[in-house]
């Protein structure tokens, strides 16, 4: 189901699903893709998440009821739409974290089950934000599921490898954080002088490789 929301004077956010899934996510790329390629006049930002998209516009060259009669009328396309085949992106780690003792503990598991399990999958980038280069990794094992720290940590290190509730992904650069954190990894994911930026982009595999 899709329903529209006034987010502000300058932007409309269109809602592509009830829930986190890979199939409404599916339909935000498919979203995403169409409305790269045929640009809507006075939208100025495109911002992707899990089952929805925010579109800002210029308030001064359209208005809401406008974007919104657009969109409306291109959804029924979006079966039409194609997609890329998606990148795997592999990211090697050592997996020696403060918190990956934690981790095991509330699991009831040992460190290297925690290590395997979290090796074992294909992750999903569903989109980058917080800061960027941080990507927001689905499709985490069901048994890592831990809940964020109660207090963020004021520093955490460039390449941590982390857990936060449902999700992992890494930090790509020193910030404050509150994931917990399972290990490192020397991959640089964001890189300032290269044309993407972000080594990780919305709708790349990704697996993580023990060293």
């Amino acid at each position: 189901m899709t329903t529209f929301q006034y987010a502000s004077d300058q932007s409309l956010m269109v809602h592509l699903g009830d829930e986190i899934s890979l199939a409404a996510h599916q339909r935000v790329l498919k979203l995403l893709r169409l409305l790269e390629s045929e640009k809507i006049p006075g939208v100025r930002n495109l911002h992707p998440a899990y089952n929805s998209i925010l579109i800002v516009f210029d308030p001064v060259d359209q208005e809401h009821k406008n974007i919104q009669a657009t969109l409306a009328a291109n959804l029924n396309r979006l079966d039409e739409v194609p997609l890329p085949e998606p990148r795997t992106v592999e990211i090697p780690t050592i997996y020696d974290g403060p918190d990956l003792a934690d981790v095991a503990a509330y699991h009831s598991i040992s460190p290297d089950r925690v290590v395997e399990i979290h090796t074992s999958a294909t992750y999903f980038v569903y989109f980058v934000g917080f800061v960027p280069g941080f990507a927001y990794l689905g499709g985490l094992p069901k048994e890592l599921a831990t809940p964020r720290l109660e207090s963020p940590r004021k520093h955490v290190p460039k390449g941590s490898v982390a857990i936060g509730g449902s999700h992992t992904g890494v930090y790509p650069f020193d910030t404050p954080g509150g994931w917990r954190l399972i290990g490192r990894t020397p991959l640089e994911i964001f890189d300032p002088e290269s044309a993407e930026l972000s080594r990780l982009r919305i709708g790349d595999h990704v697996r993580f490789v023990a060293q």
